[in-house]
């Protein structure tokens, strides 16, 4: 374990739920965590965005202590880790990036089984399991077994297990990466309710629209570095102009050369869509208005354009 990991955090902000100060990682060459520093306080949602490979999923089993940094600092619930990680895992509920139900037992008994990893009397986790599963509109299955649930259905059990203990901070890596919109808006509507109950949320995600709709704040990191951090509307106001217009069809990529440089602020070009960026889209859509062989969109600035232009448009590996 590294001695800065082992040293008492002093100069992180002990108001926070949660405090890193320039965690490290790296495996072999590769820096996977290289400088990253952040806070989040009590009744925080805050989201980590970055490509895949970016170190996300990494930063996260470093602040719960089940990976051991290489430099940097960090305090979860007011306890120091890795050095007491295992104290503080007792009040943190986790969501992974993969459901790992236990496919043996029923509904019920995956929360029960859960329950005595941290201790907890049977009774006591038999008392919570009915607002669990109302929580998770999973009471209709208490008694089903893992392979009878859908993929939306797990990944609510997924969360529901989370909460056995009555956590105060909870992770959660891409909780719903792989479900139907409805699954992903019931699950949003329940992360609210969390936070609304005074809970700390910690999350990964690569959907823009549910980092948006859910983080207080977000911190964009690629290659293990934070390129960006602050609530989402003010980055997107930072970094990008007010007006996008996107430009698809025959013909996009040489209107683009030709008027869409003239008009915008900035231009975009990928495969056959230009994106343009302005702050007066006015000429550009007055353009586009008489020429019949193009397709347009014309809509406000968003996360998306954020993080690509931040961390680009080409893609990346799997980590």
């Amino acid at each position: 374990m590294n001695s800065a990991a082992r040293r008492e955090p002093a100069a992180l902000a002990h108001d926070a739920v949660l405090a890193v100060r320039d965690l490290r990682k790296r495996y072999g060459d590769a820096t996977v965590v290289d400088g990253f520093s952040f806070e989040i306080g009590r009744g925080e949602c805050c989201a980590l965005l970055g490509p895949n490979g970016a170190g996300k999923t990494t930063t996260l089993r470093l602040c719960l202590g089940l990976t051991d940094p290489d430099g940097g600092e960090i305090r979860l619930l007011d306890e120091p880790v890795p050095l007491r990680a295992r104290e503080a895992r007792v009040r943190v509920g986790v969501v992974p990036q993969m459901d790992n139900l236990d496919p043996d037992f029923t509904v019920a008994e995956n929360l029960l089984i859960y329950g005595r990893y941290f201790g907890l009397r049977d009774d006591v986790v038999r008392a919570r399991i009915p607002a669990l599963l109302d929580f998770a509109s999973l009471a209709h299955k208490h008694d089903a077994r893992i392979p009878e649930l859908s993929g939306g259905m797990k990944r609510r059990l997924t969360l529901a297990r989370a909460l056995v203990n009555d956590p105060d901070f909870i992770f959660m890596d891409e909780p719903t990466t792989g479900l139907d919109p409805q699954a992903r808006h019931l699950i949003w509507e329940r992360l609210k309710q969390l936070l609304a109950r005074g809970k700390t949320i910690l999350l990964t995600t690569h959907f823009m629209d549910e980092a948006e709709r859910l983080a207080d704040r977000l911190a964009v990191i690629d290659r293990g570095r934070k390129i960006a951090e602050g609530a989402p509307r003010d980055l997107i106001a930072a970094h990008i102009e007010p007006h996008v217009v996107e430009v698809y069809g025959d013909g996009a990529t040489e209107w683009a050369r030709d008027v869409g440089k003239r008009h915008a602020a900035r231009l975009e070009v990928t495969g056959e869509t230009a994106f343009c960026y302005a702050a007066d889209p006015a000429a550009l859509l007055r353009d586009l208005a008489d020429r019949a062989g193009l397709r347009y969109l014309h809509r406000p600035a968003n996360l998306e354009d954020l993080f690509l232009k931040l961390t680009g448009r080409e893609m990346r590996e799997d980590a």
